[in-house]
């Protein structure tokens, strides 16, 4: 064996194991809120036994904690505002990497420059406005802060930025104007780049416990972190039961990932490579 191929052979491994023990490191966690959310109602993390496993735990989780509903509210809030990026995303981001007009570059910047304000420097304005509006409590409240993001609009115009001209252009010359060029072009196209923002925004609205927090008051307004969240403070002690709550609440953002992990990985793979 030459002394190139083993060096390749020797390089492969070594990168094999640093990422199997990151993933270790990165799912141990995990596992442990798992089999901890079968172990016995009560046990604490000094005497959890590996015995008596039963699904208890989830049932007593979801009647208390009231999860129905949160996940209703939470689903409804998610897909909204995940909706309203997806199409405000793919306007400006082509307008971006498409068209021609005065101040573009400009207007690109004060779009990254959003990227890095924190929301929780905005949240007074943004509740005056709300206020102003008759918004506060409402499900409003917790779609439109979001309702547009510079990320999504940056994502999006470096995908577009890496699909050829010359398909606008025969469309163009077919008659098709700007939008049916987008509509029936660009977004086909574009489906891991909007696959991408789609799972970032779903589990960043899913995850998301600061709006709920700030604007809203009424139980029935509730998601799910904010019903975590309480649930947390009503057992505080009791592990087991609270892993059965972290887990009801972090699976189907887990399945939604696993879902899209394809396009996902195959829209940042990407996103910036330009023809």
């Amino acid at each position: 064996m030459s002394e190139s191929k083993w060096n390749l052979k020797s390089g492969n491994f070594l990168s094999l194991v640093v990422l199997l023990l990151g993933a270790f490191i990165v799912l141990l966690p995990l596992f442990v809120v798992f089999f901890t959310s079968f172990e016995p109602t009560g046990a604490t993390p000094e005497n959890l036994s590996k015995n008596n496993w039963s699904l208890a735990n989830y049932r007593l989780a979801w009647q208390q904690g009231k999860f129905l509903l949160a996940f209703a509210n939470s689903t409804l809030v998610a897909i909204a505002v995940t909706a309203f990026q997806i199409v405000t995303s793919a306007l400006a981001g082509y307008a971006l990497a498409r068209l021609k007009f005065r101040g573009r570059q400009a207007l690109l910047l004060v779009v990254l420059a959003t990227l890095v304000i924190p929301f929780q420097l905005l949240v007074i304005p943004i509740f005056l406005v709300l206020k102003w509006g008759h918004m506060i409590n409402t499900y409003w409240a917790l779609i439109l802060p979001t309702a547009v993001n510079g990320f999504g609009i940056f994502l999006l115009r470096q995908y577009f930025q890496t699909i050829p001209v010359e398909l606008e252009e025969a469309a163009a010359i077919d008659g098709a104007n700007r939008l049916q060029i987008l509509w029936r072009i660009m977004l086909p196209l574009a489906r891991p780049a909007l696959v991408t923002l789609f799972l970032f925004t779903f589990i960043g609205e899913w995850n998301d416990l600061f709006k709920p927090l700030v604007f809203t008051t009424r139980p029935e307004l509730r998601t799910v972190q904010l019903a975590l969240a309480e649930f947390q403070e009503q057992f505080t002690n009791n592990w087991p039961l609270m892993m059965a709550a972290v887990t009801i609440a972090t699976v189907p953002v887990m399945i939604l990932f696993l879902i899209g992990q394809r396009q996902f990985i195959q829209g940042i793979a990407s996103t910036g490579i330009k023809n």
